[in-house]
């Protein structure tokens, strides 16, 4: 079952994750990069404010990371996204812990997790992937990964 995620909504329950660091958001997407490679699912994950001109959808790999436009919030396009899939949205699983997004998910028959339930099946995910995986072994983003992060995302070195 694919995810859709209220991003800035999540950020604050991951411990590590700050939502005033500039890049939390990418910091986000890599981890449901890795949570996507171990779990096999699809994420959508939806961010408020975009800076003026960068407000559309990248995508990185398994997970699609969608930056509103001012004026537009996450929340609303998480519910244009549930009415668009119609009778599919019941095959998502939408993460809020914001009772609005949650109430407007149900309406539509998405199923509902909040985001502090997520957060700790992360960590979960992702710590049992560490433990089974050598320390030699682990990968850890080259500096020219972060440079097009950097880039992607309209971030100053």
């Amino acid at each position: 079952m694919p995810f859709i995620i209220d991003g800035h909504n999540l950020i604050p329950k991951i411990p590590g994750l700050d939502l005033e660091v500039v890049d939390d958001e990418i910091q986000l997407v890599e981890l449901l990069q890795e949570f996507c490679r171990i779990t096999r699912k699809k994420v959508d994950v939806y961010f408020d404010n975009a800076p003026p001109g960068s407000a559309r959808s990248r995508h990185f790999g398994s997970v699609t990371a969608h930056f509103t436009r001012q004026g537009y919030s996450a929340d609303q396009a998480i519910q244009g996204k549930l009415k668009q899939l119609k009778r599919a949205a019941a095959n998502w699983t939408v993460v809020s812990s914001d009772h609005e997004v949650q109430s407007n998910a149900r309406t539509l028959h998405a199923r509902v997790i909040s985001s502090e339930q997520f957060a700790a099946d992360l960590i979960e995910i992702l710590s049992r992937k560490d433990k089974e995986q050598p320390e030699n072994e682990r990968l850890d983003p080259s500096m020219g990964d972060l440079r097009e992060w950097y880039r992607l995302f309209g971030i100053d070195e």
